[in-house]
């Protein structure tokens, strides 16, 4: 079984149009905050600082239409797809209403912020992004 991080997350009323539909750019703040909590949790990041971490690419489908409701908590389910030297894959899954509303694949590129460039993954980073990793 497939090791998953589940991040439970509150859409704001900000994020809607007059009909409560959720736009389309505004839905993907609560990916972004699901990667940022699964990756605070890695042992390449430092206390009290955000992970050494970007996002390279993001692919996204959105399956069906996401409602803000008041006061309603969604859950983000994210796994890894693909460990590499530099990076990782990972899908994330938005859920509404027992369905799933939207799904993303994003690539993760570990960073030297110092020497603005990638770097390669510690065996400690392999080990921690290893046991999200989806089985084949």
């Amino acid at each position: 079984m497939t090791a998953r991080h589940e991040h439970e997350v509150q859409l704001r009323w900000g994020d809607a149009d007059s009909y409560g539909h959720v736009n389309h750019a505004r839905a993907l703040g609560p990916l972004e905050d699901a990667r940022l909590a699964m990756a605070a949790g890695s042992p390449g990041t430092a206390d009290g600082r955000d992970p050494d971490i970007i996002l390279a690419r993001l692919e996204v489908d959105y399956l069906r239409q996401l409602r803000y409701r008041v006061g309603e908590r969604l859950c983000v389910r994210t796994r890894v797809l693909r460990l590499g030297r530099t990076s990782l894959t990972v899908r994330q899954e938005l859920e509404q209403d027992g369905g799933v509303a939207i799904r993303a694949d994003a690539v993760l590129v570990l960073f030297d912020f110092a020497t603005d460039s990638s770097r390669p993954m510690t065996d400690a980073e392999r080990t921690y992004w290893g046991g999200f990793l989806e089985a084949a």
